[in-house]
């Protein structure tokens, strides 16, 4: 029986829906809707350790929009995930009173490992019958965090119930299959690391080499955590890997279909990355696939995935558009489905 569910993230940086008919049965997920609005909701929150008022206010007036095609595409259920900047913050609960109120249920604010497990499973469903080996190394590059998790792709449909209770860096169960995974989450990105050190306009060579030691110092704990090397797919999720993907296949404007399991090799990646460090704003915001709200962060973001791809060895990284909205509809669907009332 196919299940219409609507997935909602909130991360550092963005805030997305998605409306989607899921029939578990077929291992079919297919789109109704799907909406991505740059909110900025970690504005400061690294400095202050708080939601700004502002971008509070940019985020309920989206989630307002977003309930109203909820409503209209008559969604069976709803679920809401918050995450980097929700877990940083310690007026959290204003937001979830507002959220509450707008879409009738309550934000999850998930752990860092539980968000990557989500990931995980949205980004993988596809590959389990796809010709590329694993064990997968999915990377989501958000605003304020990065999660790495490592493990084999599981049938679509089949480890939807995945990303609920996980600790970062320990093999966890992911799923009805029991599919093994390795998750943890680290607060480098593209966000953070424009805040804490890119503030040139192009960034200076100090800002850059302090911005390529954080994160590098987070590699390590990675490193420490995650036996990365054992992949042998790099999937990258997200928006500074997409925009990167557009740029480095010359795309005039952005084209989710074509960006979608594309490939892009480490060498094109540094290429990109150096040229958007150099540029200024005003270069970057003339770039046709660029989304006018990661003018200013996509330079950390892209350093953040060159850093990966140089540390690790990885000589290509394959993009994906479907990440934790599409866990997060996976795991409505199975919710629905194992529920008698449904």
């Amino acid at each position: 029986m196919t299940r219409r569910v609507a997935a909602v993230d909130c991360g550092t940086n963005s805030l997305r829906l998605l409306v989607a008919d899921v029939d578990l049965a077929r291992a079919e997920l297919t789109d109704v809707a799907r909406r991505m609005e740059i909110v900025r909701l970690g504005q400061g929150v690294d400095q202050t350790g708080r939601l700004a008022p502002e971008a509070l206010a940019r985020t309920t007036a989206a989630l307002r929009d977003y309930a109203d095609v909820i409503a209209g595409t008559a969604a069976a259920a709803v679920r809401m995930v918050a995450t980097s900047a929700t877990r940083d913050a310690s007026n959290t609960a204003e937001f979830t009173r507002q959220v509450k109120e707008i879409l009738g249920v309550a934000p999850e604010v998930l752990t860092g490992s539980q968000e990557a497990v989500l990931s995980f499973t949205g980004a993988t469903a596809e590959l389990a019958a796809a010709p590329d080996d694993g064990p997968f190394l999915v990377v989501d590059i958000g605003g304020g965090s990065t999660e790495f998790v490592l493990g084999q792709a599981a049938p679509a449909g089949r480890e939807v119930s995945a990303g609920r209770e996980v600790s970062a860096g320990r093999e966890v169960s992911a799923g009805r299959e029991n599919t093994a995974v390795q998750a943890i989450s680290v607060d480098i990105g593209c966000v953070r690391m424009t805040e804490r050190h890119l503030h040139g306009d192009p960034p200076s060579g100090a800002e850059l080499a302090a911005a390529t030691a954080d994160i590098d110092a987070a590699l390590d704990t990675v490193s420490d955590a995650v036996p990365v090397r054992q992949a042998r797919t790099l999937v990258g999720l997200a928006g500074s890997v997409t925009t990167v993907a557009g740029i480095a296949t010359g795309l005039p404007a952005y084209d989710e279909a074509r960006i979608h399991h594309s490939r892009v090799s480490a060498a094109d990646v540094h290429e990109v990355t150096q040229s958007l460090l150099a540029q200024t704003r005003a270069a970057r915001a003339a770039i046709g696939v660029m989304h006018p709200g990661r003018v200013d962060v996509i330079g950390g973001g892209a350093l953040i995935l060159d850093r990966i791809m140089q540390r690790f060895g990885f000589a290509e990284v394959l993009v994906s558009e479907h990440d934790i909205l599409d866990g997060i509809a996976w795991s409505l669907a199975a919710d629905l489905s194992a529920d008698p009332r449904s």
